[in-house]
């Protein structure tokens, strides 16, 4: 997951179809898409944002990994 300030980028890996699948969230609709998953394992870049994010998404029951920067491929 990229983190933005308005648009957060998603990519994943559709486990019943191997389907990569990349979307586009608003800030706004980003919690209550995690709310409608079964829990996974996010990856996220670590930034500023991130920590909250973070505990926001632990909180439903996700497992959230912080990478650093130069370890992540845009």
């Amino acid at each position: 997951m990229d983190i933005a300030k308005h648009v957060f980028q998603l990519h994943w890996v559709d486990v019943s179809t191997g389907e990569i699948v990349n979307t586009q969230l608003k800030r706004a609709a980003f919690l209550e898409h995690f709310a409608n998953r079964e829990p996974c394992l996010i990856g996220m870049e670590a930034c500023g944002g991130t920590q909250h994010w973070a505990r926001r998404l632990m909180e439903m029951g996700h497992q959230v990994k912080l990478m650093p920067a130069k370890f992540v491929k845009t």
